[in-house]
């Protein structure tokens, strides 16, 4: 949870297919409308990023010899874990004080803490995962120390990430599969830029596709209500993104994951006083959103829709297998969230109270009874992973023990004919 710095911001995106390397295309996105209750004119619902300009923005995308694991084609398992700042033995000025060679930090630890994370990776599941979104990365050479290195025998033959021109840590992906189409995006909001990208991560197994979603939000230093703005403009471009991909295949399914630092249910915390980046499917947000619930079981049908109001800078959350809409409009976009079903108590203690800060967010194809389809999910909270106070064993950078302070989160989805 350290502090997230702004920069000017890009949008990058190019084919899995291009060789590897560093390849880059640059764009960014700023947004100058402002409403207090988070809700757009009429007439900017689908032209919010409109003004495109040129500007730098560091992705990296891998593809690295090795051998394949053995893996079923029929599941997959993808984890998502904040690693807390994990950085290289190499110094080039923006690492916390605490990375720097004045404070102790050289390659030994470095080395040291890679094997950890290696060895922690075979106790997450019965196998190593196939698909892993790691958070807080300071560069790609990790992805690619890791993937050599402690892991090589397991098959992440390919790598991704990205970072925001001049802040300490980006995020990244290690897959045993290939990637169709990897992209990076993100957003400046008035004067303020996403502190880092959405990754966007398209793979095909069996020839069905599937697409994720890799984010770690800006986090609540400086005040929920303050920061607020920074988490609403990511879920903005996963909006966007997911309208234009349903679009084109309705039936794609997609997986949004990462540290969203909101809980599944922020709007409750804040006592619904706002729109948080997640609502809730909800009445009194869908109100609070703009909408009017007619008031009979079974949401919004025959229900009606201010001129003003859209859903563009929140991502409406729901228990229900397949999720749907029951207080907002039919065409809403909702996801489904274990957290209080599959999920329990939380991947992230702050000031000992567990939060639910870590996604995993599946829209309704993953429901369908065909193509990809939800099996389970899981917090991953045991040893190594937690200490004898059984929450999270955050790094320390002195004594080289501990992992993170967050645990991985594990999803597992199956093929179905």
């Amino acid at each position: 949870m350290k502090k997230d710095c702004f920069h000017k911001n890009l949008h990058s995106d190019f084919p899995a297919s291009k060789p590897a390397g560093n390849i880059r295309r640059y764009c960014k996105y700023r947004l100058g409308v402002r409403n207090q209750r988070g809700i757009l004119p009429k007439v900017l619902r689908f032209s919010v990023l409109c003004l495109v300009l040129f500007i730098q923005l560091a992705c990296n995308m891998t593809s690295i010899p090795g051998n394949d694991s053995s893996k079923s084609e029929n599941s997959l398992t993808i984890v998502s874990w904040n690693v807390q700042a994990l950085f290289d033995a190499e110094e080039n000025g923006t690492e916390y004080q605490e990375y720097t060679a004045a404070a102790g930090w050289d390659r030994d630890k470095y080395q040291a803490r890679l094997n950890m994370l290696g060895q922690a990776f075979g106790k997450m599941d019965e196998t190593s995962p196939d698909i892993v979104a790691l958070l807080e990365v300071e560069n790609s050479q990790i992805l690619a120390d890791i993937a050599q290195g402690p892991l090589e025998k397991q098959g992440y033959k390919w790598t991704f990430f990205a970072n925001n021109p001049g802040n300490s840590l980006g995020l990244g992906i290690l897959s045993k599969y290939p990637f169709e189409q990897a992209k990076a995006h993100s957003l400046t909001y008035y004067e303020d830029t996403t502190p880092r990208p959405v990754l966007e991560i398209h793979i095909k197994i069996q020839e069905t596709p599937l697409v994720l979603f890799i984010c770690h939000w800006k986090s609540k230093l400086g005040g929920d209500l303050a920061t607020e703005p920074l988490r609403k403009a990511s879920a903005r471009i996963l909006l966007r993104r997911i309208r234009e991909i349903s679009n084109d295949s309705p039936e794609t399914p997609i997986v949004i994951m990462g540290d969203l630092n909101e809980n599944y249910d922020e709007f409750y915390r804040q006592t619904g006083q706002y729109i948080s980046a997640l609502l809730p499917d909800d009445p009194q947000a869908a109100e609070i959103a703009g909408y009017q619930d007619n008031g009979e079981e079974g949401g919004t049908e025959g229900g009606s829709l201010t001129d003003t109001a859209i859903q563009i800078d929140y991502l409406i959350l729901s228990h229900n297998k397949p999720p749907k809409a029951q207080h907002f409009p039919e065409d809403a976009i909702v996801f489904y969230s274990p957290w209080a079903d599959e999920l329990e108590e939380g991947s992230y203690n702050y000031k000992n109270a567990w939060e639910t800060i870590d996604h995993f967010l599946l829209n309704d194809a993953l429901f369908t009874q065909s193509g990809w389809n939800f099996e389970t999910c899981k917090v991953i909270k045991e040893e190594p992973f937690i200490n004898a106070a059984g929450v999270p064993f955050l790094y320390n950078p002195r004594t080289g023990l501990g992992l993170s302070d967050h645990l991985p989160i594990l999803l597992k989805i199956r093929m179905k004919n």
